[in-house]
């Protein structure tokens, strides 16, 4: 080295230091990018986001080459910082160069070029992809030895190289979603974690309550039998025999005022008309629901317990209502018809309303893993049907029974401005 000038070992100095920066930047910028937007770049033909697809295919390798060429060159550097020092200040100057030596590392090698590569991850790894290639082919017997000699260690500690570590869980998939801002409009940020939720919920949590199905009773006299197929809001109406458990089938109405415009309308040829019924076992997923009605060519169906008792009713739209947001065709009235402000603060509520749509509506906090109605959940809280100004508090709100008929509570007033969180 001492037939070397000082100035060609400064030179030669300076190339190694920006030669650590390119390795180091370049590690944080492959291991920073954004796997799902390079997939997209290279399936787009972006010819750098294609080079570093590759180099991540195995990501053992990767590392395993840029620590190599980071190594060599920390290594080669501080020996002729060294000799530049003794050459200019004797011992004395190796203790100087080495001191700078590691400063200028740190500023110039580490921290800046890894904040850089990290701030902007493509620009820096996808041209420095096509470098790192060809170092790949050049120094492949050192990076398959280190990674040999990597794997052993690894095994023996009962770790395996091939994860899913790119797989989204549900909840992550939930949480970019909701980091989307601005990218994706908000009302399609509520739809995409709707159709998330759809797993959650069951087909219990969106059906037409038995009490609330519009359905024609065959053995009614036919004068109002005819009134309830000229006024029927829905094109699809069950058609029963005295209990609603006895049900025939479902009737579409384009089929019944056809027969009506041709004189043909009678019971009988109404029960001709009248379709196969399609039923669902009640706790059904409605993601799984919403596949079985596309499979089965099916819009509407009967929700059935383990007993075989109709539960209610529910129709493509009711799941499609979950993603989209409520349609104008729903059996029910909307949630805000059955919710009444009042001047004190407090709101008079309908009790059979669905305890989801009046979180939904509300933006309570009440539950929703029991009963699907707010007199259910009262019911289940009190344990017996209360009298009428009967007081409690549910889930932390304060609800006081308006009115009770029969065995149902029929209106609640609740009190938000009392709330109290509970434990």
């Amino acid at each position: 080295m001492d037939a070397i000038s000082t100035g060609t070992l400064l030179v030669t100095l300076i190339i190694l230091i920006m030669c650590s920066a390119y390795f180091s930047s370049s590690e944080t910028a492959l291991m920073t990018l954004n796997r799902y937007r390079l997939r997209h770049l290279a399936d787009s033909g972006n010819r750098g986001a294609q080079q570093a697809a590759k180099l991540l295919e195995k990501p053992d390798r990767l590392i395993g080459l840029i620590l190599i060429g980071n190594n060599i060159v920390n290594i080669i550097a501080p020996v002729i910082a060294a000799e530049i020092g003794h050459r200019m200040s004797g011992d004395l100057g190796v203790a100087v160069a080495t001191g700078i030596l590691t400063l200028v590392i740190l500023v110039f090698a580490e921290v800046t070029p890894k904040t850089l590569a990290a701030l902007h991850p493509e620009k820096v790894a996808f041209p420095s992809s096509y470098i790192l290639r060809v170092l790949a082919v050049v120094m492949q017997p050192l990076v398959y030895g280190l990674n040999l000699i990597t794997m052993f260690f690894l095994r023996s500690l009962g770790t395996d190289k091939e994860t899913s570590a790119n797989a989204l869980t549900q909840e992550e998939l939930r949480t970019v979603v909701n980091e989307a801002g601005a990218l994706i409009p908000q009302r399609h940020q509520d739809m995409l974690l709707s159709i998330l939720d759809l797993e959650k919920m069951t087909v219990q949590d969106v059906m037409v309550p038995r009490s609330d199905i519009y359905a024609i009773n065959m053995n009614d006299d036919f004068k109002l039998i005819n009134k309830q197929v000229i006024q029927s809001p829905h094109t699809r109406v069950l058609v029963y025999r005295d209990n609603i458990d006895d049900a025939v089938g479902f009737v579409h109405l384009r089929d019944a005022l056809r027969l009506q415009s041709k004189q043909q309308f009678s019971k009988s040829s109404l029960l001709r008309a009248v379709k196969e019924l399609y039923f669902i076992p009640e706790g059904t997923p409605l993601n799984t629901q919403l596949a079985n009605f596309q499979q089965n060519k099916e819009r509407v169906g009967l929700v059935v317990d383990e007993y075989g008792d109709i539960q209610g009713l529910v129709t493509v739209d009711d799941i499609l209502e979950e993603i989209v947001g409520d349609f104008t065709t729903s059996m029910l009235p909307a949630p805000s018809e059955e919710i009444i402000p009042q001047q004190d603060g407090s709101y008079l509520i309908d009790a059979g309303i669905n305890v989801r749509d009046l979180n939904k509506e509300m933006k309570w906090d009440m539950p929703i893993d029991g009963p699907k109605t707010l007199n259910g959940l009262i019911l289940e809280y009190l344990e017996d049907i209360p009298t009428e100004r009967t007081s409690l508090r549910l889930a932390g709100y304060p609800v006081e029974v308006v009115e009770v008929a029969g065995n149902m509570i029929k209106t609640v007033r609740v009190m938000p401005q009392f709330y109290k969180q509970t434990h």
